[in-house]
Order: C-alpha cells, then structure tokens, then sequence
C-alpha cells in the first residue's frame, strides 16, 4: 500500500503526484485551453466571445424559429462556417502554440491567425451565395482558391494546438495524398491520379462536403447543445451530487471506492463529452480513497481510466458519436441509442465485478460498516423496475389526456414539471447543499444515500426531459436537447433563490439571484470552450471523410486488409481494431469515430459479406467505435491513462496496460456481436411484447455471460481459479454470448438451391423472409475474380415483383444465371459497386441460400450451464469467503 502522502516509494517513471492546480491546468489544457491572460480586457474578450457563442448556439437552435418574421433564418451552409469561426478564433486565442509559450499573454502571431483563421470562415458564411455561383458549381476564383487554401493551413494549425499533433498529422497526409495520388509511399492498392490544387481546396474547404461537411453540421447542430447541458449541469453542482450518491449507495462495500469510481463515472460521462475531464473530475476525489482500501496507486488509476472511458460509449451521448452515427448511416437517433445501449451498461455492470473480484483477492476492508453487494444490487433492480412502471404509467396518462384534451397537453406538462421542480427544491432545501469533500481526510464519513439522494433530484428533471422528448414524443436530438437545456438554464438561474426562500432566508434572495446568474454565465463561458477542440476536431476530420470520398482508398482498404489477413474472417476483424486503435490514438471521442468510421466501417461489413457474414453497418460502425475510444487506454499515448497517472502518482505505462487488462470486456463485445448483432438488439422489434422479452432476455445472459468473462480473465470466481476453470468459464461465457457458433458446426444454418432455381425459390419464401445470395464476378478495379454475399429481403406478393423491389437484374442461362447492373439507387447497387458488370466474365449468381429448419441455438446452454456447475463444485471445496 503507498504511504499517508499517497506517494509510491518507487521512483519509476512518472511518479509524482499532482496538486489539484495542476490537474484542472491538465484538464484546461487539453478541453479548453490553458492560456490564462492577465490583461483583464484580453480575459474578457475570451471569456465574451465564448459567451456571445454558446448563445448564438442556443438562438439557432431553438425549434420556434419566432425570428423568422423579422430576421433571416439561417441555413446549414450558414451556420457550419459561424460554428467553425468561433472555434478557430477562441482556439488560437485559448491555446498556446507551444509548452513554453506564454499563458498569461496572447502573442502577436496567435492574433493574427485567429483573425486569418475567422475571416476564412466568415467569408463562407458571407459569400455563400457566391460560392453556390462559382466554386460549388465547379469554376472557383483564384481568390477562392487562395483563401481556402489559407484557411486549410490555419485550421491544422488550430487542431494542432487544441487536440495534439495527431488529428494534424493524418489529416496532412490526408491532404498529400489527394493531391499526388501516387508516389514510393503510395501503396499501388490505392493509387490515383490526384486531384489538381483547385480541385483539391474546393472540395476540402469551399464545398459543402469536406471541412463544411456532415461531421461539423453535427458539431453545430446537436454536440454544442449536449456540451452545453453537461456544463451546465455540472456548474449548478450535479458532477459533485452524482459522486456523492455513488459513494453513498457502494462506498461501504469492499472495495467501495473502486465501485463507487465506477458508477460516478458512468453517471457523470452522462454529463462529459472528454474521458480526461472525467478522469480528473471523479479521480481527484475516487483515486485517494481506492489507495486507502489497498489498491495500488496503478490500479486505482486503471479503475478510474477503464469507466471514465467506458462513459465514451454510453447512451445517449456517447461522446457525440450517436449523433454522427445518425448521420452516417442513415438510422434514427432512437435506434442508435437501442443498439448501443446493451454493450455500454453489461460493460460497466462487468467492471463493478472485476473490482469487486480485486477487492475479494486481496480481502481489501470496506470504508466504514460493511454492507452486503447482493442487498444493494437488489435494491437497485427494485428501483429499476419501480421507476420503469411510474414512466410507464406517466406515458399512458400523457396519451390520455392528449387523446381527450390535446391543447392542454403542453400547458399541464409544463405545470407539473414546475411543480416537481419547486417539491424537489423544497425537499433539498431541508439539507445542508453538498459540500466537496477531502478525500485525503484521515477521518472521512461516508454519506447515506438518504442524506444525499434528496439534495440533488432536481437535477433529474431536465435529464428526464431530454429522455421524454427523444423517447416519447419522438422529436429530434436537437429539439430534446434545446428543451432540456432550456429547463437546465432555469434551474441554474432560480435553484439558489427559491433554496433561500424555502430556508427562510428572505433576505439574500438578490444576492442568491446574483449567483445564479454568474452560475449560468459561467456554465455558458465553460460549455463554449469546451468545444473549441470539438468544433476544430469535426472540422479537420472532414478533410478525412472528403479525401475518402474523392479518392479510391475508402473502397480499396478493405482489399489491403484481406491481403494481409489471407482471408481468415477473424484475422481480418483482429487488423480492422488495430487499425482503428492506431488510428484513434491521440484523438478526442468525436474526431476519433469520424476517422476510423470513414475509413474502416465499410471494409468490417464488405469483408464479412465476401466471407459468408452479414455485418448490419450498424455493428460495424460501433465495432471501430470500441476500438477508437481505447486508444485514450492504450499507450503509448493513452492520455485518459496518463491523466490517471497523474492523480495517483502511479506509472502512466504500467496504468495504461492495466486499464488495458481491465477493458478486456470492452475489446472483446466488438467481436461478439459481429458474430451475434441479437447482442445489439439488431432484428428485435421493442414495439411488441415479444420483443421486449426477447430484448430483456439477452440483456439477462449478455449480462450473465460477460460477469463470467470478468471473472476468467481475472483469474478469481468464488476462489482463485486454476488455468483450466478459467478456460472453462470463457468456453461457458462465449457459448452464451455466441451459441450459434455450436450450432453451425452441428447443422447448417441455410440449404442451398440452384441458382436456376431462384424464382421458385423466391416465390416459395414467406413474407419478410431473408434469402441469401452469393454474387461471384471481376473486380471493378483489379479484373480479378472476387464474390460476396448479399442478403435479399422478400418483399412483395409475386416472385417478379419481390425481385423488382430487390433492385437485381437477372438474365437465366440455362443452368446459370446472369447479373446486369442493379437499378440505380437501390441498396443493391451499392452493396454491388465494386463488380463489373461490362467485363467480357460476366457477374452470375453464383448460390442461393435459404435458412434451414434446424433446433434452436439456446440448446447449447445446457451443457454450458453444466460445465459451469463443475467450475461451481470444484471451487467451493477451497472457497473462504462470500462471492458477494
């Protein structure tokens, strides 16, 4: 155990531990900036122009559009290079170019670019109508052509300064390679003729699809505005109350802390888009108090990086990559958030396990009175299912009174949720407000969730508001947002007064109000610089997704990684995450997904689909997504791992390879439900009862199964586990996750039929039936033979009408059967682009797969039930103390 001073005795590498000035300097440093200016006229400049944005992001935002009478609205094309012009301007205003650059200054180079960097902007803003004339019809001026070429350089000078030199370097390369197109670093798999210099800044800066493209629209119309009601949330004192009541309901387990470390995280990654900010917010107080129970300073540090970067991929922000998701494949943000939530709360459900298993292996004691793990998990799914039934119920006595009075609807609603918020506050307003403790404090008292729960359940109101409207009403990310902002607005502002007013304190209601005010003026400032490195990171990954678009190397990626995985499925999937890995490293969440997204997504499901394995792109976008994020655990850059190392004074390496460790759940549920997308919800329809038993029973075994993932790669169940219990708890949790797998080596899953059979076979098949097809034919670019497998909905009443509507064009040949071009538009097209169908070998039809009657998958329970029963019997005999 370290010593009082929490200090390792060791003098490894990155040892000393950091004051509470120096980590907030980490933490402004890395999510907004760490120039501090004493010239109070240069402060105030920052600090107006990061207020004046966050409310020019709120008034675009606002659904009423009550402006529009008197005021032009603004379009997209608009309000990207705005957004952008903000980011740019505060970036070179907020950051200083170098380690050794002034903080309490800005130099005289750092004005002029931020006024070169803005004015490039503004004039896309400006001009736009011009630009529509010229340069996005074609024809740029050279005038154009300069400015955007200016504004490139500036932009990577901006990304530079406020993410690291990551994000700048790919996107360089990026640049060389659209416009050489050839050269001895150029691999021939991906060579092209490069784009002229023109042609190259019109489609990066001056178009609508490279820096101005979807990735920033979704910086500015949906992450500024979640951005902002986590700051705001966490100035009016939510990130302290979520700690708190954490460390109330598990601080007096065994290994509470860790535990406790967990469940914050994940609540507050609700409220923070950076896995740094969530490091340092809840280590600075969870670190210390782990070191206290008898972790070592690497693996308190580990605990904290594997949830806080774990917060990463939780609904429903996910570090705004849920909404880049929408954009990117074209799915509701409502079905994003079903398909990722499963994987995100089974991940975090396994990490309270592994640190529960640490704290049994090393019999670490409880802080305080020890108190039951199986009571307080009890307790938790009674107030799951309670809360469940009262949304419920609040849901059906929406409908109803919208269906007998549905101009009253909004009026009530509002009432009530100003009435529950007065009750709330009035209820806190009994309680002392929450203080932050010391953590360091040798006589530290663990609260009682009764005396914290109460002192902060206002906070859940706009929580619960931004929930209602993307769940129930349906409206779109950026409307929920703009409403549960609003109402955090309110909150912020009236808390403290009608507190005093509750409190008999009469008297300090203008100055409560005072403080309230500054309150929301700080959440403001704090929310816009937040997103200085999230608005310049969207914008200098667009030069990402253009290049991609532009050039062959989206399409030819997925030749280069078969070649160097020789075909093997499961290869090919292990060189896709350390693709995405390498290429995540150093990147916030945001710019992260866009990169590996853009390049790696589409070879998961073109890949898959040459092998036989139907990859839904949704699997594929969240399987580069895991491993993007774990380059923030991964070294050697795994800046989450070096802030942790920070806190604790522990080894940032040794940090990072145990978060590594610890993650192993989050590497391995990638791979899972690519081979299981039920994992996923994929195909299960929660409209129906059906689907809701279905989707809670493999939330049950998912989560079953990944407890005993946990517990063999941890080495510990209820004793310490011998090498072959630990290979029998993941053969017993992998047959859980992926029983299908048995069952293919037992039956085939589909009988094959004749490729002259087709039309029958497509008459024959039942409505919403899926057949599939394996398409073999040359190549598009290489000429060479390749195949793929392309899955066919039935849809329709008559076979020519069910084939119509699949988009193929089949000419029968005798025993064989001709392809043509699919119709163009249709999915079929796209998922066939990279065969040519002018070659003198014509594309054919090449099998026809139906599924095949066969005994259900779960079968294969039973003998993984029974195997882990053995595991049971042969532990208990050296078992000492409780699993739980």
């Amino acid at each position: 155990m370290s010593d009082p001073s929490g200090q390792e005795p060791s003098g490894g590498r990155g040892t000393r531990q950091y004051s509470d000035e120096e980590l907030q300097d980490l933490v402004a440093s890395t999510d907004s900036g760490a120039r501090n200016p004493s010239n109070r006229a240069v402060a105030l400049l920052i600090s107006g122009t990061a207020l004046v944005w966050s409310l020019y992001q709120l008034w675009i935002a606002q659904p009423q559009l009550w402006f529009g009478e008197y005021l032009p609205v603004l379009n997209s094309s608009q309000t990207r290079p705005l957004h952008l012009m903000f980011a740019i301007f505060l970036a070179f205003l907020a950051y200083p170019a170098l380690k050794s650059s002034p903080r309490d200054r800005v130099p005289l180079i750092d004005w002029a670019l931020a006024l070169v960097g803005a004015a490039c902007c503004f004039y896309v803003f400006a001009w736009s109508d011009r630009l529509a004339m010229t340069a996005r019809s074609g024809l740029p001026t050279e005038f154009q052509v300069i400015l955007g070429a200016v504004g490139l350089v500036v932009l990577l000078e901006a990304s530079r300064r406020a993410l690291g030199p990551a994000l700048t370097i790919v996107g360089s390369l990026f640049l060389l390679y659209a416009y050489f197109g050839t050269g001895w670093l150029i691999p021939e798999l991906i060579e092209h003729e490069g784009l002229s210099f023109s042609a190259l800044i019109n489609a990066q800066w001056l178009d609508t699809s490279g820096v101005f493209g979807i990735p920033l629209g979704v910086s500015t119309a949906f992450v500024f505005l979640f951005v902002l009601f986590g700051s705001l949330l966490d100035k009016a004192g939510a990130g302290n109350y979520f700690i708190k009541l954490a460390f109330a309901g598990l601080g007096h387990l065994r290994g509470g802390p860790a535990k406790a470390a967990v469940v914050g995280s994940a609540m507050t990654g609700v409220i923070s888009g950076s896995s740094i900010a969530n490091v340092v917010t809840t280590g600075t107080f969870t670190i210390p108090l782990m070191k206290r129970v008898g972790f070592t300073s690497e693996q308190a540090g580990s605990v904290e990086v594997a949830s806080s970067v774990n917060g990463q991929i939780m609904p429903p922000v996910m570090g705004a990559a849920a909404f880049l998701m929408v954009e990117f494949i074209g799915i509701s943000y409502l079905e994003v958030i079903k398909h990722a939530f499963i994987p995100a709360v089974i991940s975090y459900i396994a990490l309270v396990y592994i640190v529960h298993l640490e704290a049994l292996k090393k019999d670490m004691p409880a802080l305080g009175e020890a108190k039951s793990f199986a009571s307080m998990i009890l307790k938790f799914l009674i107030g799951f299912a309670i809360t469940g039934v009262a949304f419920t119920a609040l849901i059906y006595a929406a409908n109803a009174l919208q269906a007998v009075a549905p101009g009253l609807t909004g009026p009530v609603f509002m009432a009530a949720l100003l009435g529950v918020y007065l009750l709330l506050v009035a209820v806190a307003a009994r309680r002392p407000d929450l203080e932050v403790d010391d953590p360091n404090d040798p006589n530290i008292r663990l609260p009682t969730v009764g005396e914290v729960y109460a002192t902060g359940l206002h906070f859940i109101l706009p929580i619960f508001v931004l929930i209602w409207f993307l769940m129930v009403e349906r409206q779109s990310p950026a409307k929920s947002a703009f409403y549960a902002t609003s109402l955090m607005l309110f909150i912020i502002v009236t808390q403290r007064p009608l507190k005093a007013l509750f409190r008999g304190e009469g008297g300090r209601l203008a100055s409560e109000f005072a403080a309230g005010f500054v309150d929301l003026r700080d959440g403001l400032i704090a929310g816009a610089r937040n997103m200085i490195g999230i608005g310049v990171a969207t914008a200098a990954a667009g030069i990402i997704v253009a290049t991609v678009t532009k050039t062959p190397i989206g399409t030819e990626l997925a030749g280069l990684v078969e070649q160097l995985s020789g075909g093997v499925l499961f290869l090919m999937l292990v060189f896709v995450g350390l693709f995405s890995l390498i290429l995540g490293m150093g990147l916030p969440t945001t710019a992260n997904y866009i990169v590996v997204s853009s390049l790696m997504a589409s070879v998961v499901v073109s890949l898959g689909a040459q092998e036989g394995l139907i990859v839904p792109l949704i699997a594929a976008h969240l399987f580069v997504f895991y491993f993007g994020i774990m380059a923030d655990v991964t070294p050697p850059v795994g800046l989450a791992s070096f802030a942790a190392a920070a806190v604790s004074g522990g080894d940032p390496i040794r940090t990072g390879f145990t978060a590594f460790f610890y993650s192993l759940r989050t590497v391995a549920l990638p791979f899972l439900f690519v081979y299981n997308p039920t994992l996923i919800l994929y195909g299960v329809d929660l409209g129906t009862a059906a689907g809701i038993v279905q989707a809670i029973f493999v939330f049950v075994v998912a989560t079953f199964a990944m407890l005993l993932f946990a517990a063999a790669t941890q080495g510990y169940f209820l004793a310490r586990s011998r090498l072959h219990e630990s290979l029998a708890l993941l053969a017993v949790a992998f047959t859980l996750f992926v029983p299908n797998f048995w069952l293919d080596m037992v039956q085939p899953p589909f009988r094959e039929i004749a490729p002259a059979q087709f039309e029958e076979a497509v008459a024959n098949a039942p409505e919403e039936a899926r057949l599939r097809l394996l398409v073999r034919g040359p190549d598009f670019n290489t000429g060479e033979m390749t195949e793929t497998t392309l899955v066919m909905d039935i849809e329709g009443a008559t076979a020519q009408e069910r084939i119509r509507n699949s988009g193929l064009l089949l000419f029968p040949e005798g025993d064989a059967v001709r392809l043509d071009e699919p119709m163009f538009g249709t999915d079929t097209a796209e998922k066939l682009s990279n065969f040519d169908f002018y070659a003198e070998t014509p594309v054919t039809l090449a099998e026809v797969q139906a599924p095949a009657d066969r005994l259900p998958a779960q079968v294969f329970y039973v003998p993984a039930l029974l195997l882990l029963g053995l595991v049971i019997l042969l532990q208990r005999r050296r078992q000492t103390k409780p699993a739980f």
